[in-house]
């Protein structure tokens, strides 16, 4: 089984729940680990499979609290790293329906630092880029160019989630898909929701953003489409693969459930080249993606609410 290395930001999320997508409105926050990367290598963890963090929280109470929480997942830290900036934050109101509007308060995340030798170690291994804040500067920013380079280099299978939040990009949409380039060039998954793979084509429909996509060089292409399932991509094949009927709570988390699953599966195979080049076999495992991201909608939190192999008949 392969190692898959989850790069970027772990945060606190102060989640007010059932008040509303509107935070002006949300009175009542509970505290929850959070961060796209960090609930991916825990959804792997979860599932028994092998995973480790690369990122920085603050010495402080909150970065305390998640370091904790991803060793009680299971979840390698030998390359978390701690600083004196204080641990990044996000206030999430969301509603009935489960639909958010959430705030970043940036802190110790961009403070992660290169480090050499762990790039040594990421030979066929499986490296995931969860974006979410790792484009805004600091040090992370760098990091993550080192790492991908590191990842080219040692053949590694690489994982690209751009993860777009428009309170981080107001009006620098441009700059965003700009920084997104090299990765997305790389990847041999490319996981996108449907605004994602519109703004970054540029086009008005998936399968000509796909196209596009894949011309970059993007190999397999996941495309969520929350209650709707999941849009397939291969050079030569596509599909949609449905999902399960859920009542959602919270959507947060799912996409990363859906990832997290999708590279633990991956990470089983005896040749990634298995992956690639077998479309049926990819729906196979893009259904059970699909049933680890609906099963996180049902309860308040990401980290908390990301399934363990049982709930998913592994």
């Amino acid at each position: 089984m392969k190692k898959v290395y989850c790069i970027g930001e772990l945060l606190i999320d102060f989640v007010g729940e059932n008040q509303g997508a509107d935070l002006s409105k949300a009175n009542q926050f509970t505290k929850k680990a959070g961060g796209a990367p960090a609930n991916v290598a825990t959804a792997i963890a979860r599932l028994k499979g092998k995973s480790e963090f690369v990122g920085c929280v603050g010495q402080d109470a909150f970065g305390d609290f998640l370091v904790e929480t991803l060793q009680k997942n299971n979840v390698g830290i030998e390359n978390l790293q701690r600083s004196e900036v204080f641990t990044t934050l996000a206030f999430v109101s969301i509603a009935d329906n489960g639909e958010r509007d959430f705030v970043f308060n940036r802190g110790a995340d961009k403070e992660l630092i290169y480090n050499k030798s762990l790039g040594d170690k990421l030979e066929n291994e499986i490296v995931h880029f969860g974006a979410a804040t790792c484009f805004l500067g600091g040090s992370i920013e760098k990091a993550y160019e080192n790492y991908l380079e590191d990842a080219i280099a040692r053949k590694a299978f690489i994982s690209f989630d751009p993860n777009y939040r428009a309170d981080l990009w107001k009006e620098r949409d441009a700059i965003f898909i700009e920084k997104c380039m090299p990765f997305i060039q790389k990847a041999d998954f490319g996981k996108f929701s449907e605004e994602e793979a519109l703004l970054i084509s540029k086009k008005d429909n998936l399968l000509d953003a796909c196209r596009f996509l894949h011309e970059l060089g993007v190999k397999i292409i996941a495309v969520t489409l929350g209650s709707k399932g999941t849009f397939l991509s291969s050079k030569k094949e596509n599909a949609i693969i449905e999902s399960i009927s859920v009542e959602a709570i919270d959507t947060t988390g799912a996409g990363d459930a859906f990832v997290g699953c999708f590279l633990y599966l991956v990470s089983k195979l005896n040749a990634v080249e298995e992956v690639l080049n077998d479309f049926t076999k990819l729906k196979d495992m893009v259904v059970i993606a699909n049933k680890a991201g609906a099963h996180t909608t049902t309860k308040f939190g990401a980290i908390e609410s990301l399934p363990y192999a049982e709930d998913l008949g592994l």
